[in-house]
This record gives C-alpha cells, structure tokens and sequence, in this order.
C-alpha cells in the first residue's frame, strides 16, 4: 500500500496540496485527474523523490520497485533495443558477473537469470517496441537518429519494460497514434502491480483504471470506480453539499436575525447570548469548490452544396517520394471523418492535402467555390509570435474587425479577457490550442480538419469540444488518438494504409481487435504447423459464445458493484426519512440482482469447465 499522509507541497508562493492524505492499496490501478496545473505531475515528483514535502509523508511497501518514463537520456549512441533491454537491472548485472564467475557461481547466476526471465527478455522488449510503433529495423539503429516524439516512446517503451511493483505514468498516450494508444491500454491491463496514471483521456479511464484519485480544494480525493462512476459519484456529492450548505447558511441567517434583534433587550438577552454561542460552535462547511468551465463554439458556416472536395486518382508526397496514391474520394458537406492508421501511414500528409498546404503530384482535386477549411496541427503552436498577445496576435489576421469582435471570438473559446491580453509565451499548452482554434476558425469554415486536437486539453476542455464539434454544422475531419472523440464524433471511418486512403467497413471495436490481432501474430516467432495444430472440436464455438457471455457478465457485475458501493457511501450521509427508505428499496433490488449475476456466473464457469474437460 502506497500511504500519503496530511502532505502539504508548495511550489514558489502556491500552495498545490494542504494536509492532503490518500491511501493506494497494492494492485489498484488509479486514474490521478484533476484541472491543469492543479499539481498531478507534482505528485509524482513527490512520490518519486524528486520534489519535498513541506509537511507530511509518504510511506511506499519495503523493496517496491517504482518505474517511470524518464526525462532524458544520456547514452543516445545506444541502439533502441539495448537501451530497452538495460532497463532490467538486475539481468545486466547478473550477465556482467557470468565474465568474472568462478565454476561455483556460475549454478547461483543461471538460476536466478532463469527465475527473473532472462532468456525472454529479447523477446518481451520486442513485443512492447513493436506494441508502441517501433519496426524490427528500428530496434538497431542509435536513439540519437530518432525524433523527440520517438525518443518519448522509447522512454515509455524502457518503463513497461523495468521490472517494478508500482508504475506511474504521466499523460502516456499524449506522444501516441490511435494504434499505440489501443496497444498501450492493451498491455496495462495486464499489468500485475500498483498503476498511477495521470491522464486526460476519458476512455482509458475508464476502460482501465478501477479507482480515481481527485484533486479538489488542495485535497486528494479517491473514488472507487472508473472515471464515469466517478463522475455520477461526484455530481451527487455536490448536490448533497450544496443542500448542507444552504441549509446551515438559512440556520445562520435565523440566530443571527434573533441576536440583532433582541441582544439589547433585558428580557431576551440571555436567549440572544445562548444563540451567539450556537452561532460560534455552528461547524463551517468548506465552500462549494467552483465548476471548472470550459467553452468552445465554432462559427456557423455557409451552406454548401455537397461534396465539398472531390479527389480523382489523386497522389500526393514530398520532393519525388509519393506517400499516397490512388486518392478516390468525395467530402460531404456533414461528414465526420476519423482517419485511422498508424503514425508514419500519411495522415498528416493527406490532412496538408485536403487543407491546401500540399498540392497532388498528380490526379484532380475539385473544391467548392468560396470554400473556407479550418486546419488545425498541434504543431503550428511553435510557430505562434511568443512576443504579441492572442488578441494583438488575431488582431493581425483580422485587421478589419475592431477589438470588441476579436476579444468576443477568442472568448468563444475559451481565452477569458485577461488571456487575451496576456503575452502568448506566458499561456500553458492548452491555452495555446484553444488560440490556435480561435485563428483556425476565424473565417468561419465549412470543413475543420483537426489533427491530434486535444494532447494539451484536459477533460473539461475534451468534453467541451466534443459538444462544440457535435452542434458545428460543418463538415469534421478528425485524426486523433483520442478514442472517446473517435466513438462520439466520427460517423465515418477511414483508414490510411499501404500507401492509400480508403474507406473501413468496420466499426471502431472492430478495427481495436484487428489492430490487437496484428500484435499478437507479430509476437509469434513459428509458425503453426496445419499438420499438427489440434483441430477445432464441436464443443469451440459453444465454449467461445460462453466465455463472451462470462465476460459479459464480469463488466456488470462490476457495475452493479460500483453502483453498490455509491449507495454505501449515501448511508453515511444525513437522509430524512423518505430518502432513506428510498435507498433501502433500491439496495436491496441491487444486491438481489448482484447475487442473480453471480449465480448465472457460476453456472455459466461450472457449464465452460465440463466443456473444456470433454
């Protein structure tokens, strides 16, 4: 078990947590959420030694190994696999001692390189390098020929891969395609220690994490429960409180009424002292903690008659080197398009085409007259003038519009008048996207085409921009490693592979298995020989439709107890009478129905057991 306990950590004048405690039992897998800069990377600093307390402590289990992606990396001569491979500590040093082992050593070492797993550790550092994108040319070549975002995988990679009882990561996906993202979530689930994971990615919380660990008034909050189930937990809390704390202000308002009223009478004055001491005792609930409010609201376009663009045998790439071929399709004016495939396949590439920054090697592409495109690249915040601010900045991108207009547009996303106003180098990454928006949407578009949108969004910013691209009345073109905007934006899929973009049959939950398929072919080193592979008896299939059923049944049961465990919480709470029996009711309806999943459970575990003896 992880303890923090009454822990205070400031940084320079702010106060980020005050006697805040949490306890993490061993094997939870915990989503940290909280705003940006509430201090969730803090946190990890504290734990991992790298930043003191002012009060408080930390107590980790005796001998727990911690491992975290780290920040830089020294030997950039190294090639990817070594580096990965020498995350192992104790695999390298035992190999080193095989040179210098006398005869009777020797027994001793290999004995414990076979109990630590050594002779797979080739193979379990390919499947993660694979798993996040890396090819087998690549496990070769030095870390110094990779990019930043390549190094950052790699530095994820070297963290799955170092033994440890305790994993915290940081915003993992944020330097990941869709596919990795799938891969990653994939191999966590796995994963047998205690996961700390801060993340802004709604799906990942909730599909992975059983427990969420809030930051709220300089507190750490824990829920049981995925993100959702946090959530509705909290949404109650704070209808509760908000109840609690009217009620005690009325309460306040009424003694305080009766002392002004008679403290200076004779004949009511020991009644208005008693009331002051009431008044004085009277415990003072903690304010209601302000909603973090996020906004976004792109401009309506003009109608347009459909397609918007139309591409005919279109090819498109750099210098002499086609990256895509055979371009066939059509843009509607309402289409919602995620683009899939893995990074490197031509997204980006075809995103530069459709919004003009590249121009087809060959082929025909027809555009709309008076066609507006909002493009949107994370990476177009480095080319921001850090000197001006975003209303100096939009100023000059929109001469002819006066000042009121252009601070009311950046507004509409979410940029308050003293954002607007303030220097752009001194705004955080998320404020720099939301700029970004306001400059990409200034000519009010009929097509955004997003690329990696949300990296620098937290969840109250996502959720305000998935409402804001679900009420825009234009056409969406979506390349993001996001699932939970892919699930509620896109009506269509595209996949961008082999050197062309074509569109997927499929469903997302379709392409996740398939992309989860390749994984696991790729990590077979034989191949099954049809000779000897055992066939498929008759009772396959029934014992495949059962443990889905089994599955099934597991994701509600875990629901219902989730659900079980809010209502526990409601009994400590102060219910008038009517509010509790409704409780009780509701209760026992779900633990009759919990013990009905269960029984089914069993009789279903006890059915697949008799089929896999036959």
């Amino acid at each position: 078990m992880i303890d923090i306990n009454n822990i205070t950590v400031r940084i320079s004048n702010k106060t980020l947590l005050e006697n805040a405690s949490v306890h993490i039992a061993d094997g939870w897998k915990v989503g940290i959420v909280g705003v940006n800069g509430c201090g969730k990377s803090t946190l990890f600093r504290v734990l991992l030694g790298q930043q003191e307390t002012e009060l408080g402590e930390i107590n980790f289990p005796n001998g727990a190994r911690v491992s975290t992606v780290a920040q830089e990396m020294k030997n950039i001569e190294m090639g990817v696999l070594e580096y990965v491979l020498s995350q192992d500590k104790e695999r390298q040093e035992l190999l080193e001692s095989l040179k210098t082992a006398n005869e009777s050593e020797l027994a001793e070492i290999h004995e414990r390189l076979n109990f630590i797993g050594a002779s797979s550790a080739e193979g379990r550092a390919s499947a993660i390098l694979s798993g996040l994108g890396f090819s087998n040319e690549d496990f070769l070549r030095p870390i110094k020929e990779f990019s930043g975002g390549w190094r950052m995988r790699l530095a994820l990679a070297a963290a799955l891969f170092a033994p440890s009882d305790i994993l915290l990561l940081d915003e993992p996906t944020n330097h990941l395609d869709l596919e990795a993202s799938v891969w990653l979530e994939s191999h966590l689930k796995k994963y047998r220690g205690t996961l700390l994971l801060i993340s802004h990615d709604r799906y990942i919380l909730n599909d992975l994490c059983n427990h969420i660990i809030h930051f709220e008034n300089k507190k750490l909050n824990a829920y049981n429960g995925n993100y959702d189930t946090f959530q509705t937990t909290r949404t109650l809390q704070r209808t509760v409180q908000a109840k609690q704390i009217a009620k005690q202000e009325q309460q306040r308002k009424h003694l305080q009424s009766f002392i002004d009223r008679f403290r200076y009478k004779a004949t009511k004055a020991k009644q208005a002292q008693s009331r002051m001491k009431m008044l004085e005792k009277m415990e003072v609930l903690p304010p209601l903690s302000n909603e973090y409010s996020s906004s976004f609201d792109f401009p309506e376009p003009l109608p347009m008659a459909s397609p918007l663009i139309k591409l005919d045998s279109v090819s498109v790439g750099y210098d002499d080197k086609v990256v895509l071929k055979n371009l066939n399709l059509n843009i509607g004016n309402d289409d919602r398009i995620a683009l899939l495939g893995a990074n490197g396949n031509g997204k980006s590439t075809f995103a530069k085409l459709l919004s003009g920054r590249l121009q087809p090697m060959s082929g025909n592409i027809v555009k709309s007259s008076k066609l507006e495109i909002g493009y949107f690249a994370q990476h177009q915040s480095e080319e921001l003038p850090l000197d001006m601010s975003a209303c100096q900045y939009l100023s000059t991108l929109m001469p002819e519009m006066p000042e009121t207009k252009i601070r009311a547009h950046l507004a509409a996303f979410g940029l308050s008048q003293e954002k607007a106003t303030t220097q752009i180098s001194l705004l955080s990454g998320g404020e720099k996207a939301r700029l970004l928006f306001a400059v990409m949407s200034r000519k009010s578009p009929s097509i955004l085409i997003l690329d990696e949108p949300t990296n620098h969004l937290d969840i109250e910013g996502r959720d305000a921009l998935l409402e804001a691209l679900n009420t825009y009345k234009g056409a969406v073109i979506l390349i993001t490693h996001d699932l939970h905007l892919v699930e509620l934006v896109a009506d269509d899929l595209w996949l961008v592979k082999n050197h062309t973009c074509k569109v997927y049959n499929g469903d997302l939950a379709e392409y996740k298995e398939s992309l989860l398929n390749e994984k696991n072919t790729a990590k077979k080193v034989e191949t099954p020989n049809p000779k000897t592979e055992p066939k498929k008896n008759n009772n396959y299939f029934e014992i495949k439709q059962i443990n889905a059923e089994i599955k099934k049944i597991e994701k509600l049961i875990e629901k219902l107890n989730a659900e079980k465990a809010k209502m526990e919480d409601k009994f400590t709470q102060t219910l008038d009478t009517s509010e509790l029996i409704a409780l009780q009711k509701d209760f026992a309806y779900l633990q009759n129905e919990i013990e009905m999943q269960e029984n089914e459970w069993l009789n279903l575990s006890e059915k697949l057991q008799n089929l896999s003896e036959i």
